[in-house]
């Protein structure tokens, strides 16, 4: 049976979250338009989150510039909030259809996000059940609860960008309100990449390791061992690119690794 711990909260959409910081915007500029776009989202009724710097501050209470902010949906919702802003006036971008759209107005923006660039990161129902709300330009709005904050955070691991302080600090403050069995489902797959993260997290406040259960780090640790005892995979994969395709182009172009999908080469010693 899972403990509070364990589980974190459930019911939380109803929890009104105290947030004693909030980001700044770059561009002072941009403080109507995000405004008026918290304004135009909650009258739409179309179901959103708040994510990215504003979630962070509400859970660590960092304050620190940010150039816009990043809404999530479900993937059937994305669509829906895109037409809703053009109706209005806005102009919007199908940046990516597999993850990414764009809501503008003159200089300004503001992202629409349903899934990951890898795809190991779909948007859906679960998201909202431990939503938390915030009060943000005169508005109770949801944000992503600190679980799936985590999991949006744990690929971001580019040359020019990293987001592991991030989740070392949502850790940090936000433990107690962290669902650690559902963020190890979301990782199941990639376990190692959460180990990885906790580790990191381990390292940098050795004074916090309480923060993390035992149980996880246990059951993180016995895989490690499970594993090293496995032959080597036959299939040469360059998982990298996961964290970022550029940094690791070469690996699938030149070095014969597979991408995350797809064949490449098998090891030399095991070709037939």
């Amino acid at each position: 049976m899972s403990t509070p711990t364990d589980m974190g909260p459930r019911g939380a959409d109803h929890l009104l979250m105290e947030a004693k910081a909030v980001p700044y915007l770059i561009d002072p500029d941009a403080e109507p338009f995000v405004a008026a776009v918290v304004n135009d989202l909650a009258e739409s009724q179309i179901p959103f989150l708040v994510a990215g710097t504003y979630a962070v501050s509400a859970y660590t209470g960092i304050s620190r510039p940010t150039k816009d902010f990043d809404v999530f949906c479900k993937a059937g919702d994305y669509a829906r909030i895109l037409a809703h802003f053009q109706e209005n006036g806005y102009s919007v971008e199908v940046k990516d259809e597999r993850w990414l759209g764009k809501v503008s107005k003159g200089k300004h923006f503001f992202d629409v996000i349903f899934a990951s660039p890898n795809g190991t990161m779909p948007v859906g129902d679960d998201w909202f059940e431990d939503a938390r709300q915030i009060e943000m330009c005169g508005r109770s709005v949801r944000i992503v609860s600190p679980t799936e904050l985590i999991w949006s955070k744990c690929f971001i691991q580019l040359r020019h960008r990293y987001d592991g302080a991030d989740i070392a600090h949502v850790i940090l403050k936000a433990h107690d309100k962290l669902n650690w069995r559902k963020l190890l489902g979301y990782l199941e797959v990639n376990w190692e990449v959460l180990l990885i993260h906790l580790l990191n997290f381990r390292w940098i406040y050795p004074s916090e390791r309480d923060k993390i259960p035992d149980w996880l780090m246990d059951e993180l640790l016995d895989r490690l061992e499970a594993q090293r005892d496995l032959p080597l995979p036959q299939m040469k994969i360059c998982r990298g690119r996961m964290y970022s395709r550029v940094d690791f182009e070469v690996d699938v172009k030149e070095w014969g690794f597979a991408d995350v999908g797809g064949d490449g080469e098998l090891r030399g010693d095991e070709e037939n």
